[in-house]
């Protein structure tokens, strides 16, 4: 019996994450530069020709892998901003980035690290700058929130709490097994979120 469409659409799928997925760990472990499309088909234990089905290339492949992940982050955004109150709208931020890195704190350095290419790398600064970007238009959604909130510097405060929550996400993705993560989290939490 042929597939239907749908079913198609599901195999596609799953195959573009498994490529995802191998390029990923591939890039964390050798890097963007070292690693070829060959490595990433012998990752995914794909011919190299079923890869080119799905990209193009490369830099295609880094082009979905970043959008994926900006979505990711908005869609946290998005959760917080259904929230009615700003403090839980905060805390859903918190406990949203928290989550995220230490499921995959490989994953966090990896675009942290995208996210601070030099000016000259002429193919990656455009992926840095999209992410730059979208953190930017973050920021400016939690200064909104702490205006809800009522402080008397939104902006400052909003500051502070992406310096401490960048730093905490930062120490999370370096040393995930040697912080009480829980308990760092309740603080930021308490330091922020309970206006």
């Amino acid at each position: 019996m042929p597939r239907t469409a749908e079913e198609n659409d599901r195999i596609r799928q799953l195959s573009k994450e498994k490529i995802c997925a191998a390029a990923m760990a591939l890039f964390i472990k050798q890097g963007y530069y070292a690693t070829s499309i060959n490595d990433i088909a012998a990752q995914a234990g794909i011919s190299k020709g079923l890869l080119y089905n799905y990209y193009s290339g490369k830099e295609e492949l880094l082009s979905e892998m970043v959008n994926t992940r900006m979505k990711e982050v908005v869609e946290v955004m998005e959760g917080a901003a259904s929230l009615e109150l700003p403090g839980q709208q905060l805390e859903h931020i918190v406990k949203g980035a928290i989550d995220n890195i230490r499921q995959n704190p490989e994953v966090h350095r990896f675009y942290l690290h995208l996210q601070t290419q030099p000016e000259a790398d002429k193919e990656l600064i455009k992926y840095s700058k999209l992410l730059v970007e979208e953190n930017a238009r973050l920021f400016e959604l939690q200064c909104e929130i702490f205006e809800k909130l009522g402080v008397k510097e939104p902006r400052k405060r909003s500051l502070y709490f992406s310096s401490a929550l960048q730093g905490i996400m930062l120490m999370i993705a370096t040393y995930p097994q040697k912080l009480p993560i829980e308990e760092i989290e309740r603080q930021i939490i308490e330091e922020f979120c309970k206006q």
